[in-house]
């Protein structure tokens, strides 16, 4: 049996046997399985294994991180040793949603309905942030608003409001679209629906309460029965259940209806039937529970106060471990919609101080651990927690050394439990973190800054306590690690680059792709396998921590940086041999005549596009030289589909404690 066989057969067996595996494919770097399950899978086992490079579950998949070029050798050996069903990405992603509880079904149909609508949210509420910056009383000036001080910008204020409130007004669309397409309906009749929701002609939802006290509600006489003309702008609920129903209606008649006539009776009666539904029954029910659920919570967030707050920022971080924290979309959706009678949302400022805790115990962890291959990814990773990013400070650090996590709990608890006192709310949805203040209300800004300060404080300091404890696995077996060498890589203007270009040697720039100089520090120290470096990928310039993917952004893959496209051509950085093009597109592996082993994964979670949007430029095999296209990528049509196309470029054979730092766009060798 070869090296990958015996892999396979290890792995196989640390995962519970061939009786406990459902389904499995695998990506550009990592086995995806479906378990039947998890809680037979032996970790120590499979982290003891030197072919593992990091192991975790997500949306029902187990997932184990091998490498480029290793997994596919591991995957065949696994399939044959198994006898397992060999199925696409797309079908691993719904087995694993029904492998999982009806908790855990419902958190990702709800992710799956909000997360595409989430941008128009965001604008919308910093829209709002903005506004309410321009018109607070006394945050300027005393006793009036920015406004008041210089009337000439009121109209500015009034457009800025006016473009806020568009997305919260209009907010069934967008929902009715979203969620008729993933119930398995047409989402443009699931938009149709919507807008009858919030027609002009009816009633609007935000003056449904004073209309009610006043008796003006106006009613229709349909066969007798009165039914009251309202709409329901701003609302969630309602237009979740009529979606479901519309496509499930639509799915019945496609079945019933013969061909000839189902373009035209198929969707009029589908729409009129939960038209009809809107106004006479579900609607008027569904908008009854749903505003239940917005007090209970109101009711017991006020009620609860600043200790309810607490322990619910304590318990943040385990329940994004969980993959809950997405089902949290929906419900803040509801509050900001409902912001007259919430005041806006409370997990928000909740969230953003478990992510500033997060941030301030991976900084910690960098100073106190000894490895150094996890100093390099703490830096980076602490810097992406505080900006809104935890997945890797959470995944790739804090929850390894396990100490650094508990302080970050206790930070978050604390931090949660002061600004609930001040009642910290945000008017917005956004990056939880720093970025985060223009989000939060005008008058509570300053208890929302302090907040992130003892969160993360508290954080940092605790971290340094714990190290010193028995919780630091440090302690136990000390580490030495001699002192590496740097290459400083510069980002320049596109220039053609010899391959035999010596790493002294100032680039020309010219015509051709963007390249990277290699810069000696000292001379005798550069590494000799970089020289005539060309970048991958026209764009900005992130540390690897900033990868919004726990796999790339803790370093499990190796160290690297990654690049925001401004262009979709890839590459080759060196030259060298193609040792990977993956059947997608989305991923291309080199060796390079160097000896260097290179990954370039372009975005995060584009495996599961299955090739739309990737245009292989090259093939396994082939010789490259430096600047020569390898792949393109139609960012236009990728962008709306995944959840970044941030690129990682992995390096993954450097000698063990060589780390890649970014700094002001410059990439160095360490």
């Amino acid at each position: 049996m070869n090296e990958y066989g015996q892999a396979a057969a290890d792995i196989l067996t640390a995962l519970g046997g061939r009786d406990n595996i459902r389904a499995a494919t695998h990506c550009a770097t990592r086995l995806r399985l479906v378990l039947n399950d998890e809680s037979k899978v032996d970790q120590a086992a499979l982290d003891a294994l030197p072919i593992t490079k990091g192991t975790f579950s997500n949306a029902g998949q187990f997932q184990i991180v091998l490498g480029t070029g290793t997994v596919n050798r591991v995957y065949e050996e696994f399939v044959q040793q198994s006898g397992v069903q060999e199925v696409s990405k797309q079908e691993a992603g719904a087995l694993g949603a029904e492998a999982g509880n009806p908790v855990q079904r419902l958190v990702k149909l709800l992710s799956d309905i909000f997360v595409p609508i989430i941008p128009a949210i965001v604008a919308g509420g910093l829209l709002m942030g903005l506004n309410n910056l321009l018109v607070a009383p006394d945050l300027f000036f005393k006793g009036k608003s920015l406004i008041e001080a210089y009337p000439q910008y009121a109209d500015l204020a009034a457009i800025i409001n006016m473009f806020a409130n568009a997305p919260f007004v209009f907010l069934p669309i967008l929902i009715g679209f979203s969620a008729t397409r993933i119930f398995g309906g047409n989402p443009y009749l699931g938009a149709a629906l919507a807008m009858i929701m919030v027609h002009p002609d009816l009633l609007n939802a935000y003056g449904y309460g004073a209309a009610k006290l006043e008796g003006t509600v106006p009613t229709w006489n349909l066969l007798g029965l009165s039914i009251e003309k309202v709409g329901y702008q701003g609302t969630v609920l309602p237009v979740l259940v009529l979606s479901w129903i519309l496509a499930n209606l639509e799915k019945f008649f496609r079945r019933i209806v013969p061909a000839a006539l189902d373009l035209i009776l198929t969707p009029l009666l589908s729409l009129f039937i939960t038209g009809i539904l809107i106004f006479a029954f579900v609607g008027p029910l569904t908008r009854l529970l749903g505003d239940g659920i917005t007090a209970g919570l109101t009711w017991l967030y006020d009620t609860a106060g600043p200790l309810g707050a607490g322990l619910f920022g304590l318990f943040y971080a385990p329940i994004v471990i969980t993959g809950m924290h997405h089902s949290f979309i929906a419900i803040e959706t509801q509050l900001l919609a409902d912001i007259v009678r919430t005041g806006g949302s409370f997990i928000f400022p909740i969230a953003a101080m478990s992510n500033m805790a997060q941030g301030g115990a991976t900084f910690a962890a960098a100073m106190t651990t000894r490895d150094q291959k996890l100093k390099g990814v703490a830096s980076a990773a602490g810097v992406s927690a505080v900006l809104g990013i935890t997945e890797p400070a959470m995944f790739g650090v804090n929850l390894k050394l396990r100490y650094p996590f508990y302080a970050a709990m206790l930070g978050a608890g604390l931090a949660s439990a002061f600004i609930t006192f001040f009642g910290t709310k945000a008017v917005a949805l956004g990056a939880a973190g720093i970025p985060g203040i223009i989000s939060i209300k005008a008058d509570t800004i300053v208890p929302y800054i302090i907040g992130m300060v003892i969160s993360f404080g508290v954080a940092f300091v605790g971290t340094l306590l714990l190290a010193r404890t028995r919780f630091n696995p440090d302690l136990a077996a000390p580490v030495e690690v001699a002192a590496p060498a740097e290459t400083t890589l510069v980002a320049t203007t596109p220039a053609t680059v010899a391959e035999t270009a010596p790493v002294s040697q100032v680039v020309t720039p010219s015509a051709a792709a963007p390249v990277v100089e290699t810069v000696a520090a000292p001379a005798t120290a550069a590494d000799p396998r970089l020289t005539g470096w060309v970048m991958p990928l026209e764009g900005r310039v992130l540390p690897l921590g900033e990868v919004p993917d726990p796999v790339f952004g803790s370093g499990m893959m190796g160290p690297g940086f990654a690049i925001e496209p401004a262009s979709g051509e890839v590459r080759a950085p060196l030259g060298g041999v193609v040792e990977t093009v993956f059947p997608t597109g989305h991923a291309v592996g080199l060796k390079t005549d160097s000896g260097l082993e290179i990954l370039i994964h372009v975005g995060i979670d584009t495996v599961n596009l299955n090739g739309q949007g990737f245009t292989p430029l090259v093939k396994q095999g082939e010789r490259v030289s430096a600047g020569q296209p390898l792949l393109r990528a139609d960012l236009n049509a990728i962008r709306p589909q995944v959840p970044s196309l941030v690129t990682p470029v992995i390096l993954t054979n450097l000698a063990e404690g060589q780390r890649v730092e970014v700094s002001g766009g410059q990439v160095t060798l360490v």
